[in-house]
């Protein structure tokens, strides 16, 4: 359990870290996402689960 914890911590540091040193390129990173269809983000978030 705590090793899970410890990677948990660790990929929300991470994120934050993008978003910390990337502002501007998570803004258009976000907007792409929106204007991406919802059956390729179900693929991507399908091929991302396993």
């Amino acid at each position: 359990m705590k090793d899970l914890l410890i990677a948990l911590a660790l990929a929300v540091t991470i994120e934050g870290a993008i978003f910390a040193l990337f502002p501007a390129g998570m803004k258009r990173y976000i907007l792409s996402v929106l204007d991406t269809p919802e059956s390729t983000l179900r693929i991507i978030g399908l091929i991302a689960a396993v």
